[in-house]
């Protein structure tokens, strides 16, 4: 993520005020990481969101995917994808 140009994405002016609040600070923090640690960090997002009580809804979260991976390649969207579907089935594991 090299600008802050997904703030303007539209659909995001749908989402409550305290999770683009949260959203655009875990923005800022990933700009500074190596593209090598893009992906781990974007996976663990939603658990710290979760602890601190702020829950993304499934259309939340592919919003947020779809925003943020705007000016990822194909090759990191992929894996990404691959981890979220990970992500998912463990998370289904322990329900």
């Amino acid at each position: 993520m090299t600008s802050d140009s997904w703030k303007q994405d539209p659909r995001l002016k749908q989402m409550a005020p305290e999770k683009l609040n949260y959203l655009t600070s875990f923005a800022d923090q990933v700009t500074r990481l190596s593209r090598g640690q893009i992906l781990p960090a974007f996976m663990s997002m939603q658990a710290d969101a979760a602890q601190k009580g702020i829950h993304f809804s499934d259309s939340e979260t592919e919003l947020l995917v779809s925003v943020l991976t705007a000016e990822m390649s194909p090759n990191e969207k992929k894996k990404l994808e691959t981890l979220r579907f990970i992500a998912k089935k463990l998370a289904a594991r322990s329900s």
